[in-house]
């Protein structure tokens, strides 16, 4: 083994805590009302689905709906969230930035994409990676809007 090489331990989880600066600055932005993807332990909002009620079988309605998903099922959650979205939810999408995978060209092109710079570090980053830095993959923030969401000029 060469003495630059690194030795990456693959994550014991694919539940990635949302930074709260993050979540923050974004609930600023749109006032989110539903977490779908909560352990029952780390939701971000009052009304929340935890992993036995199965957020990707419930309506989302029309909520303001944040998402951080499991990223075993990224694709998955991605496509709810695009057809929440059809139905008059706002949905926020907190994911890895996998511009290859099939879910990226399918659903995420469809929405508003965010690429955040550099690597986020996650809430529980110091015991995933011991200390030495962000997630070992980029993450995006994707936003679905309702069909009838038109952004008009303030000007008016």
């Amino acid at each position: 083994m060469e003495a630059n090489s690194i030795l990456v331990q693959p994550p014991v989880t694919d539940i990635w805590a949302t930074p709260k600066w993050l979540f923050d600055a974004l609930d600023r932005e749109f006032g989110f009302t539903l977490d779908p993807c909560s352990d029952g332990k780390n939701q971000k909002c009052d009304r929340h689905f935890t992993q036995a009620e199965n957020g990707l079988l419930r309506d989302w309605g029309r909520e303001t709906v944040f998402m951080n998903p499991p990223y075993s099922e990224v694709g998955d959650w991605v496509r709810k969230a695009y057809g929440a979205a059809l139905e008059g939810a706002t949905v926020v999408c907190l994911v890895p930035s996998r511009t290859d995978a099939g879910w990226w060209h399918d659903y995420a092109m469809k929405g508003e994409i965010r690429f955040i710079r550099g690597r986020l570090r996650f809430g529980d980053d110091e015991k995933r990676f011991g200390g030495n830095g962000g997630a070992p993959f980029p993450s995006a923030i994707l936003v679905f809007r309702p069909r009838e969401f038109k952004l008009v000029s303030a000007n008016m």
